[in-house]
């Protein structure tokens, strides 16, 4: 049996899978950021425990979380959860749990679970997108994650899309993230004149009502959209891409976002298809058990 551990901003999921990627065990808690590092570390540890008891076996670990790990000071970075950053979270953890886990970026193991059993089966490379709060990737070839020689594979995000956009938290300006993200979708609707209070799905919801300030917002998104994966597609062409995070819910991103990706793309035409997370919110915990043994999963469901 292994555990996934999916370390979010507010809540921090644990799951048990079997060796077949059922799920045995699911339980949440609160994700304790104002209390600092050791309280989140404590969190974990004792999420794992609890999951443990209840299994009655000890089992793998495996941790998805914001950032990556340093491949120079093996420490936590890039991770909005600020107080994880410079932290040495794999070590701490291992040393509490006595004994070893592993850690991916949560984007990776969202694509990871997607993969191996989601709506990325049966491919051999597949890109997985999360457009929700922030934007992000991960790559996995054959049923393996690829993190990249720096672990910053698959960080569409913080590409540069337009010089003269929004600032980024990563310090540079017009980022992907800064502007198709739904805090991106929402701030470009309230920047020409809409309501300020409005989120993301709510605009997406006022254009299909034909409100013709949303709708216009829309058309941006989808180029922008467009412009951004066509880049990913021209240096990795994918065998497919699977989309996640709330704005994956967009139906019209499987037409119009598709088209002016095939726009952009470099070739006479775009095959590559577009989809749905089959896993949903539990996509991320679930890659993240699947980081031990996921070559197993993903040769099982190929007949390999």
């Amino acid at each position: 049996m292994r555990i996934g551990i999916d370390l979010g901003g507010t809540k921090t999921e644990g799951v048990v899978l079997d060796s077949d990627g059922k799920v045995l065990l699911r339980k949440r808690v609160a994700t304790q950021q104002s209390a600092g590092y050791r309280a989140i570390m404590n969190t974990i540890a004792q999420l794992v425990r609890d999951l443990e008891a209840e299994a009655g076996a000890e089992c793998s670990i495996g941790i998805g979380t914001p950032g990556a790990v340093s491949t120079i000071t093996g420490t936590m970075k890039n991770s909005n959860t600020a107080c994880l950053n410079g932290q040495p979270l794999q070590q701490d953890l291992q040393a509490l749990l006595d004994r070893p886990l592993r850690i991916a970026n949560d984007a990776n193991c969202f694509a990871l679970s997607e993969a191996l059993d989601g709506a990325g089966k049966g491919y051999g490379v597949v890109f997985g997108v999360i457009m929700g709060t922030g934007v992000g990737g991960g790559v996995v070839f054959n049923g393996q994650l690829h993190p990249g020689c720096q672990h910053i594979s698959g960080e569409w995000g913080h590409n540069i899309l337009e010089l003269d956009g929004p600032d980024c938290y990563c310090g540079q300006k017009g980022c992907v993230e800064t502007l198709i993200s739904g805090p991106g979708l929402a701030a470009d609707f309230h920047l020409h004149g809409g309501d300020d209070i409005l989120v993301a799905s709510e605009v997406v919801a006022l254009a299909t009502q034909g409100d013709v300030l949303a709708e216009a917002v829309m058309q941006r998104f989808f180029c922008r959209f467009g412009r951004a994966l066509a880049m990913v597609v021209n240096i990795l062409d994918p065998d497919v891409i699977v989309l996640g995070g709330g704005l994956s819910n967009v139906d019209r991103l499987y037409s119009e976002g598709r088209e002016c990706v095939a726009h952009y793309v470099f070739n006479d035409e775009f095959i590559t298809p577009v989809l749905k997370n089959v896993h949903g919110d539990s996509s991320g915990v679930r890659g993240a058990a699947q980081l031990w043994h996921g070559d197993e999963i993903w040769q099982k469901n190929n007949k390999i």
